[in-house]
């Protein structure tokens, strides 16, 4: 009896080693894929900072989507901080290597005579993206009709209200005393504000202004984009420390941008849509293809990502004309057209 006990006992301490080698080949066997995949290690964490989430920024998501940030070495990680000011906070405070937002800030910082400021290396978007919104629809739509009303605009020295205010003063309104600008909304909420019965008109990014139509809410009457002109309304940037320490990852980050704005150049809405719904899961891949459609109807994205010195300059009239510039700025000191001559070179394009 006792040797048939100790035979069982035997027979399962072999079973357990036979089930502990199992487990450790197991192991053995996962670990060693997991280190030949180096999908991850051997890419550059890149922290890009977006001033919002918007289908304005079509070329960004789909350079994301499709992967050309990986090919180039990037794991860009994308956080939104909902305002150009903490978009340039966290540049400054070293909480995102890149920021993205109205190149407006970059001259703020270097007005305030901070010496490690922030340079512009490639500009996405040539025109406004926002869109004033009304509450009915209106075909004979003037932009005198705003004379008396309350317009839900944007923060004082950014990009899109000053835009908003050069617009006003084209049509000889004046901003302060001939109608009623609220602006003291986060941005963002502004749209949930006006369903909520504030003001007579909104200044809306997509896919808000789509969508304040779609629940019959408002009516989109002009495009800001188009009634100012071609403005350098949003650019990336680093700071002049990163810009020095960093040239691969930022020729490598803008090669990837412009796979995204060729694909955008050459692809209709509705195969662009497909490819950055995943990036606004809440909205129909049908409302994103009609507001990618709006958008190249006004020539929103150019062919490159070039921020050109006439650009820079009429960014700067504007500035001056709202009182948020006191002298001009040398292109040169915070413009780089390097990087984004280079990805044309590098994806086959004259530059």
């Amino acid at each position: 009896m006792k040797l048939i006990e100790t035979n069982g006992l035997h027979k399962s301490f072999k079973t357990y080693r036979q089930l502990f080698g199992y487990i450790l080949l197991l192991l053995f066997i996962t670990t060693t894929f997991l280190g030949c995949d180096s999908t991850n290690s051997s890419l550059k964490k890149v922290t890009l900072n977006e001033v919002a989430h918007s289908i304005f920024y079509a070329p960004q998501y789909v350079a994301y989507e499709l992967g050309y940030f990986k090919e180039e070495g990037i794991d860009l990680v994308i956080e939104t901080g909902f305002g150009a000011d903490k978009v340039m906070t966290a540049l400054v405070s070293g909480n995102a290597d890149i920021g993205f937002m109205g190149s407006e800030s970059s001259i703020y910082v270097y007005q305030e005579g901070k010496e490690d400021y922030a340079i512009n290396f490639a500009q996405l978007t040539q025109r406004a993206g926002n869109f004033l919104v009304g509450r009915e629809e209106n075909k004979d739509f003037t932009w005198e009709d705003l004379k008396g009303s309350t317009v839900l605009g944007g923060r004082e020295g950014g990009m899109p209200q000053m835009v908003f205010e050069y617009i006003l003063k084209k049509h000889n309104i004046n901003p302060t005393t001939d109608l009623t600008m609220v602006q003291n909304i986060d941005f963002g909420s502004t749209a949930a504000a006006f369903i909520g019965g504030k003001g007579d008109y909104t200044v809306e990014f997509e896919p808000h202004a789509t969508s304040l139509e779609e629940q019959g809410k408002g009516y989109v009457l002009d495009s800001l984009g188009v009634e100012s002109g071609y403005v350098p309304y949003t650019a990336y940037c680093v700071q002049k420390s990163y810009l020095a320490e960093n040239q691969e990852t930022i020729q490598a980050f803008t090669n990837a941008l412009q796979k995204g704005m060729d694909y955008v150049n050459e692809h209709s809405p509705e195969e662009i849509a497909t490819v950055i719904a995943p990036q606004f899961p809440e909205t129909k891949i049908e409302t994103i293809a009609t507001i990618i459609n709006r958008y190249k109807n006004q020539d929103t994205w150019g062919t490159d990502l070039m921020f050109k010195e006439e650009s820079f300059q009429l960014l700067q009239d504007i500035l001056k004309e709202s009182g948020q510039l006191k002298e001009n700025i040398p292109y040169d000191v915070l413009i780089t057209t390097e990087f984004a001559k280079q990805a044309m070179k590098n994806n086959n394009k004259t530059p």
